[in-house]
């Protein structure tokens, strides 16, 4: 009687082992995750998103491009999404693209209502209306 359970048992392992690899071929396997480094990142969009006011105001005042995008996203785009208000200023003192999108479709404003970065979406929307 022990063997015979321990038979049945060991088929219905076997049994589910099986359904389980089967199952794992269907997964999507072409899908692809592509790393970011961080030296990726450009110097000035660095200083935006560290909040470093003296530095982006010296960048800009090297001739740093405020709607060069990093890693498909301006420096606007950082700006907002880490609610660094101070920068988000300068940005749109010196020029930056209110409506500029990044490289997947959303602008500043939109980043900041996901992050909820209410101070920095309130500024933007101050200056949308001007």
């Amino acid at each position: 009687m022990k063997k015979t359970i321990f038979s049945v048992a060991s088929l219905c392992l076997l049994a589910l082992s099986g359904i389980s690899a089967n199952e794992l071929k269907t997964i999507d396997t072409e899908s692809t995750i592509e790393m970011v480094l961080p030296d990726d990142l450009s110097t000035f969009c660095k200083a935006v998103m560290q909040g470093d006011v003296d530095t982006v105001k010296k960048l800009i005042e090297l001739g740093e491009d405020v709607n060069q995008k990093s890693l498909g996203k301006a420096p606007i785009h950082y700006a907002a999404r880490y609610n660094k208000v101070e920068v988000l200023q300068v940005l749109i003192d010196n020029g930056a693209d209110l409506k500029k999108r990044c490289d997947g479709g959303m602008t500043a404003i939109k980043y900041a209502k996901l992050s909820n970065a209410t101070e920095a979406q309130a500024v933007l929307e101050a200056a949308m209306k001007k």
